[in-house]
Protein backbone atom coordinates (compact mmCIF):
# COMPACT_ATOMS: atom_id res chain seq x y z
CA UNK A 1 0.00 0.00 0.00
CA UNK A 2 2.57 2.57 1.17
CA UNK A 3 4.94 1.60 -2.26
CA UNK A 4 2.66 1.58 -4.98
CA UNK A 5 2.99 -0.86 -7.69
CA UNK A 6 2.74 -0.35 -11.78
CA UNK A 7 4.17 1.56 -14.64
CA UNK A 8 3.89 4.87 -13.10
CA UNK A 9 5.92 6.70 -11.15
CA UNK A 10 4.80 6.28 -7.53
CA UNK A 11 4.28 10.08 -6.62
CA UNK A 12 1.44 9.86 -9.44
CA UNK A 13 -0.61 6.99 -7.85
CA UNK A 14 0.26 8.96 -4.61
CA UNK A 15 -1.59 12.17 -5.98
CA UNK A 16 -4.10 10.06 -7.14
CA UNK A 17 -5.35 8.87 -3.64
CA UNK A 18 -5.11 12.40 -2.14
CA UNK A 19 -8.16 13.37 -4.92
CA UNK A 20 -9.99 10.41 -4.58
CA UNK A 21 -9.97 10.72 -0.33
CA UNK A 22 -10.76 14.44 -1.05
CA UNK A 23 -13.43 13.88 -3.24
CA UNK A 24 -14.88 10.86 -0.62
CA UNK A 25 -14.47 13.46 2.40
CA UNK A 26 -16.40 15.99 -0.24
CA UNK A 27 -19.36 14.16 -0.49
CA UNK A 28 -19.41 13.37 2.93
CA UNK A 29 -19.46 17.00 4.25
CA UNK A 30 -21.99 17.40 1.63
CA UNK A 31 -24.22 14.74 3.23
CA UNK A 32 -23.56 15.84 6.53
CA UNK A 33 -25.05 19.70 5.86
CA UNK A 34 -27.79 18.38 3.59
CA UNK A 35 -29.27 16.18 6.75
CA UNK A 36 -28.85 19.12 9.50
CA UNK A 37 -30.24 22.06 7.18
CA UNK A 38 -33.29 20.33 5.86
CA UNK A 39 -33.69 17.25 6.63
CA UNK A 40 -35.22 17.58 10.34
CA UNK A 41 -38.08 20.14 9.07
CA UNK A 42 -41.91 19.56 9.20
CA UNK A 43 -44.86 21.31 8.45
CA UNK A 44 -47.67 22.05 11.12
CA UNK A 45 -49.31 23.79 7.77
CA UNK A 46 -50.59 26.77 10.17
CA UNK A 47 -50.65 24.41 13.48
CA UNK A 48 -47.97 25.03 16.19
CA UNK A 49 -45.99 22.10 17.30
CA UNK A 50 -46.12 20.88 20.60
CA UNK A 51 -43.16 22.59 21.06
CA UNK A 52 -44.32 26.08 19.90
CA UNK A 53 -45.19 29.06 21.42
CA UNK A 54 -48.45 29.28 23.76
CA UNK A 55 -51.28 30.47 21.67
CA UNK A 56 -52.57 34.26 22.75
CA UNK A 57 -54.66 33.78 25.45
CA UNK A 58 -58.12 35.11 24.54
CA UNK A 59 -59.29 38.14 25.91
CA UNK A 60 -62.72 38.56 28.18
CA UNK A 61 -64.07 41.89 28.81
CA UNK A 62 -64.15 43.29 32.22
CA UNK A 63 -66.92 43.30 35.06
CA UNK A 64 -70.31 44.39 33.30
CA UNK A 65 -71.14 48.02 35.15
CA UNK A 66 -74.75 48.70 37.03
CA UNK A 67 -76.23 49.63 33.00
CA UNK A 68 -77.11 52.57 31.90
CA UNK A 69 -79.06 54.80 32.80
CA UNK A 70 -81.40 54.85 30.33
CA UNK A 71 -83.80 58.40 29.99
CA UNK A 72 -85.39 60.38 27.19
CA UNK A 73 -85.91 63.37 25.29
CA UNK A 74 -89.07 64.94 25.43
CA UNK A 75 -91.63 62.39 23.69
CA UNK A 76 -89.15 59.26 24.04
CA UNK A 77 -85.57 60.55 22.72
CA UNK A 78 -82.54 58.95 24.81
CA UNK A 79 -80.53 61.06 26.55
CA UNK A 80 -78.78 59.46 29.42
CA UNK A 81 -79.07 56.24 30.86
CA UNK A 82 -78.41 53.89 34.66
CA UNK A 83 -78.64 50.94 35.84
CA UNK A 84 -80.96 49.96 39.20
CA UNK A 85 -80.78 47.36 41.55
CA UNK A 86 -83.33 46.74 44.46
CA UNK A 87 -82.15 50.03 45.83
CA UNK A 88 -83.03 51.77 42.46
CA UNK A 89 -86.31 51.36 41.05
CA UNK A 90 -89.16 53.52 40.90
CA UNK A 91 -91.68 52.62 43.46
CA UNK A 92 -94.69 51.24 42.80
CA UNK A 93 -97.66 48.95 43.96
CA UNK A 94 -100.75 47.40 42.12
CA UNK A 95 -102.56 50.77 40.74
CA UNK A 96 -99.83 53.14 41.33
CA UNK A 97 -96.60 53.85 40.38
CA UNK A 98 -93.73 55.72 41.92
CA UNK A 99 -94.90 55.17 45.19
CA UNK A 100 -98.69 55.33 46.89
CA UNK A 101 -100.23 58.30 47.81
CA UNK A 102 -103.32 60.63 47.23
CA UNK A 103 -103.51 64.01 46.11
CA UNK A 104 -106.23 66.54 44.85
CA UNK A 105 -107.31 64.51 41.62
CA UNK A 106 -107.52 61.04 43.48
CA UNK A 107 -105.12 58.18 44.40
CA UNK A 108 -102.18 56.65 43.22
CA UNK A 109 -98.33 57.12 42.44
CA UNK A 110 -97.19 59.26 45.60
CA UNK A 111 -98.01 63.00 45.82
CA UNK A 112 -101.06 64.99 44.92
CA UNK A 113 -102.57 64.11 41.08
CA UNK A 114 -101.07 60.99 40.23
CA UNK A 115 -102.46 57.73 39.42
CA UNK A 116 -100.63 54.98 37.71
CA UNK A 117 -100.66 50.82 37.62
CA UNK A 118 -98.46 48.24 37.38
CA UNK A 119 -98.69 44.34 37.53
CA UNK A 120 -96.74 41.44 39.11
CA UNK A 121 -96.69 42.48 42.67
CA UNK A 122 -94.67 39.70 45.08
CA UNK A 123 -94.63 40.21 48.89
CA UNK A 124 -91.82 41.21 50.27
CA UNK A 125 -90.26 37.42 51.74
CA UNK A 126 -90.76 36.08 48.23
CA UNK A 127 -88.21 33.03 47.59
CA UNK A 128 -87.38 34.94 44.57
CA UNK A 129 -83.92 36.52 44.58
CA UNK A 130 -83.63 39.96 44.55
CA UNK A 131 -82.15 41.42 40.97
CA UNK A 132 -78.98 42.57 41.31
CA UNK A 133 -77.85 46.04 40.11
CA UNK A 134 -75.84 45.13 37.82
CA UNK A 135 -78.75 43.01 36.00
CA UNK A 136 -81.13 45.69 35.59
CA UNK A 137 -81.84 48.67 33.53
CA UNK A 138 -83.83 51.41 33.85
CA UNK A 139 -86.28 53.76 31.65
CA UNK A 140 -88.47 56.75 32.09
CA UNK A 141 -90.58 58.25 29.75
CA UNK A 142 -93.09 60.36 28.51
CA UNK A 143 -95.80 58.57 26.35
CA UNK A 144 -95.76 62.09 24.04
CA UNK A 145 -93.43 64.93 23.13
CA UNK A 146 -96.00 67.50 23.78
CA UNK A 147 -99.53 67.48 25.19
CA UNK A 148 -102.79 69.67 24.77
CA UNK A 149 -104.17 71.98 27.80
CA UNK A 150 -106.74 69.22 27.97
CA UNK A 151 -104.40 66.75 28.20
CA UNK A 152 -102.76 64.94 31.26
CA UNK A 153 -99.14 63.71 31.02
CA UNK A 154 -98.43 60.53 30.93
CA UNK A 155 -95.23 58.56 32.03
CA UNK A 156 -94.00 55.22 32.07
CA UNK A 157 -91.20 53.96 34.08
CA UNK A 158 -89.96 50.53 32.90
CA UNK A 159 -87.15 48.19 34.51
CA UNK A 160 -85.60 45.32 32.52
CA UNK A 161 -83.97 42.51 33.69
CA UNK A 162 -80.80 41.84 31.39
CA UNK A 163 -79.76 38.93 33.34
CA UNK A 164 -80.36 35.24 32.91
CA UNK A 165 -82.34 34.67 36.62
CA UNK A 166 -86.05 35.46 37.10
CA UNK A 167 -85.73 37.69 40.35
CA UNK A 168 -87.91 40.61 42.18
CA UNK A 169 -86.92 44.39 42.03
CA UNK A 170 -88.16 46.94 45.09
CA UNK A 171 -89.84 49.78 43.05
CA UNK A 172 -91.58 51.39 46.47
CA UNK A 173 -90.97 55.14 47.51
CA UNK A 174 -88.75 54.04 50.02
CA UNK A 175 -86.06 52.84 47.43
CA UNK A 176 -86.90 55.43 43.95
CA UNK A 177 -88.14 58.49 43.73
CA UNK A 178 -89.86 59.98 40.62
CA UNK A 179 -89.67 64.04 40.53
CA UNK A 180 -91.52 66.30 37.86
CA UNK A 181 -89.50 69.73 37.54
CA UNK A 182 -90.30 72.57 35.61
CA UNK A 183 -87.75 73.58 33.52
CA UNK A 184 -87.33 77.51 32.88
CA UNK A 185 -87.30 77.50 37.27
CA UNK A 186 -85.86 74.10 37.94
CA UNK A 187 -88.26 74.36 40.97
CA UNK A 188 -90.39 70.50 41.89
CA UNK A 189 -93.70 70.73 41.47
CA UNK A 190 -94.42 67.16 41.96
CA UNK A 191 -93.09 64.06 43.77
CA UNK A 192 -94.22 60.37 44.52
CA UNK A 193 -91.95 60.85 48.08
CA UNK A 194 -94.46 63.99 49.33
CA UNK A 195 -97.57 62.35 51.45
CA UNK A 196 -97.29 58.50 50.85
CA UNK A 197 -99.89 56.36 51.57
CA UNK A 198 -98.97 53.33 50.93
CA UNK A 199 -96.18 50.58 51.97
CA UNK A 200 -92.91 52.32 51.14
CA UNK A 201 -91.84 48.81 49.50
CA UNK A 202 -93.15 47.29 46.55
CA UNK A 203 -91.71 44.55 45.01
CA UNK A 204 -92.20 42.99 41.52
CA UNK A 205 -91.36 40.10 39.62
CA UNK A 206 -89.38 40.09 36.60
CA UNK A 207 -88.84 37.77 34.35
CA UNK A 208 -85.04 36.64 32.87
CA UNK A 209 -84.62 38.82 29.96
CA UNK A 210 -87.85 39.92 30.51
CA UNK A 211 -89.49 43.90 32.11
CA UNK A 212 -91.94 45.42 34.35
CA UNK A 213 -93.85 48.67 33.55
CA UNK A 214 -95.43 51.03 35.50
CA UNK A 215 -97.62 53.60 34.05
CA UNK A 216 -97.91 57.20 35.47
CA UNK A 217 -100.40 60.35 34.88
CA UNK A 218 -100.27 63.57 36.25
CA UNK A 219 -103.03 65.31 36.77
CA UNK A 220 -100.60 68.86 36.55
CA UNK A 221 -101.59 69.56 40.28
CA UNK A 222 -98.60 70.04 42.94
CA UNK A 223 -97.62 68.49 46.17
CA UNK A 224 -95.40 69.34 48.88
CA UNK A 225 -94.23 67.21 51.67
CA UNK A 226 -95.71 69.45 54.22
CA UNK A 227 -99.20 69.80 52.81
CA UNK A 228 -100.92 66.61 52.88
CA UNK A 229 -104.36 67.19 54.01
CA UNK A 230 -104.19 70.58 51.66
CA UNK A 231 -102.02 70.20 48.77
CA UNK A 232 -100.84 73.62 47.07
CA UNK A 233 -103.51 75.29 44.95
CA UNK A 234 -103.07 75.50 40.99
CA UNK A 235 -101.62 73.55 38.20
CA UNK A 236 -98.83 73.58 35.92
CA UNK A 237 -98.17 76.09 33.47
CA UNK A 238 -97.23 75.61 29.90
CA UNK A 239 -93.68 75.11 30.34
CA UNK A 240 -90.99 71.95 29.34
CA UNK A 241 -90.60 69.72 32.74
CA UNK A 242 -88.15 67.16 33.38
CA UNK A 243 -89.03 64.13 34.75
CA UNK A 244 -86.44 61.94 37.04
CA UNK A 245 -86.01 58.95 38.66
CA UNK A 246 -83.31 58.97 41.81
CA UNK A 247 -82.46 55.95 44.25
CA UNK A 248 -79.51 56.36 46.53
CA UNK A 249 -76.34 54.84 44.66
CA UNK A 250 -77.55 55.15 41.65
CA UNK A 251 -77.43 57.10 38.35
CA UNK A 252 -80.26 59.27 37.91
CA UNK A 253 -82.75 58.30 34.88
CA UNK A 254 -84.70 61.65 33.02
CA UNK A 255 -86.85 62.50 30.89
CA UNK A 256 -89.26 65.40 29.33
CA UNK A 257 -92.51 67.01 27.85
CA UNK A 258 -94.04 70.06 26.98
CA UNK A 259 -97.19 71.46 28.36
CA UNK A 260 -98.65 73.59 25.45
CA UNK A 261 -100.11 76.69 25.25
CA UNK A 262 -103.83 77.14 24.31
Amino acid sequence: MRNPVGPLPSSIYWRRRAVLASVVALLALLAVWTVSSGGGKSSTNGKGGDKGPDPVASITPGPAGTGPAISQAPGGRAESGGGAGKNGEPGGTPGTAAGAGSGSAGSGAGGGGGTGGSTSQVPADSPLPTCAPSGLQWEVKSVKNEYETSEKPRLELVARNVSGTTCKVDLGPKQAVLTILQASTSKAVWSSSDCPSGAGNAFFRVPAQGETKQSLEWDRKFSAADQCQTPPAGSAAPDTYVVEVKSPGMPVARTSFVLKQD
